[in-house]
């Protein structure tokens, strides 16, 4: 991973790989279920950082290392022991002021597609990741859960809202007011992730999903993420009459005309990205 100007922080709890048009992001802390601590938080930001201005890269799957957690949210026992130094103030919604803001959860902005795949516990921040990436694709054995609530907390990395949108707002409120959890199955019977398998068939899944995405033109990808995202409280006369800017740089781009050349062709497109 290149490192941005100014900043030299090399990864520990952390793995980015990068295999042609695809980076795979492994939260790699599986001795405590890759429970984030502020350290994986600061290198996760340089991470994006790359993942964003990377035009070779188009998407990006994000997991967590081991079989037995995607992640468990905040490291709590280094939380604990800022508080009993009091280095820890009172946190609410967002990551603003906070190590590796903007994080993931309050990246708006990102147009490139995410894949969480996940297996084992997705649970509270590890929770709030996935679900602010584009698809998720589970093992058979992952649980959900916003367990905040139990331990006098918040999910204030997004948690509250996107899943009150993400699903029917009483389903979500009894999950975000108790800390019950989700299993995949259930998750999927609600619509929150795209696909459940057997967990020995996890990557297979997820490879011919990131094929998917990356046999489409980039740049109408990333257009129709941003249209998605941003219209989603407009009506749909709004929304048809409003500008995106990652629509402007697709309709204007090579791969508008690239498309329906390689299909009269008979030929595999060549898509430029730019």
């Amino acid at each position: 991973m290149a490192d941005p100007p100014g900043r030299r922080l090399m990864p520990e709890t952390v793995q980015y790989r990068k295999d042609g048009h695809l980076a795979t992001i492994t939260l790699n802390r599986p001795d405590v279920l890759n429970a984030m601590n502020l350290r994986m938080h600061a290198e996760l930001a340089e991470i994006w950082d790359d993942f964003e201005r990377d035009d070779q890269i188009w998407a990006a799957v994000l997991t967590g290392a081991g079989d037995r957690a995607f992640s468990v949210g905040q490291d709590l026992k280094e939380l604990a022991a800022r508080e009993e130094a009091g280095e820890a103030g009172p946190s609410t919604f967002g990551g603003r002021g906070k190590p590796g803001w903007p994080r993931l959860t309050e990246r708006f902005g990102l147009t490139k597609p995410l894949i969480a795949r996940v297996r084992g516990y997705a649970l509270g921040g590890g929770f709030e990741l996935a679900l602010a990436c584009d698809l998720i694709i589970a093992a058979d054995d992952a649980r959900f859960g916003l367990p905040e609530a139990r331990l006098g907390l918040i999910a204030g990395a997004g948690g509250v809202f996107r899943l009150s949108r993400q699903l029917p707002v009483r389903t979500a409120l009894g999950h975000l007011m108790t800390g019950r959890q989700l299993g995949a199955a259930r998750a999927y019977e609600l619509g929150l992730i795209n696909e459940v398998v057997p967990a020995a068939k996890l990557d297979d899944c997820v490879r011919a999903w990131t094929d998917d995405l990356l046999a489409c033109a980039p740049l109408a990808v990333r257009a129709v993420k941003q249209a998605v995202l941003s219209s989603a409280e407009l009506s749909v006369e709004r929304a048809i009459a409003t500008r995106y800017p990652a629509e402007e740089v697709r309709m204007h781009s090579e791969d508008a005309k690239e498309g329906p050349r390689a299909f009269a062709a008979k030929r595999p497109p060549r898509w430029l990205a730019r």
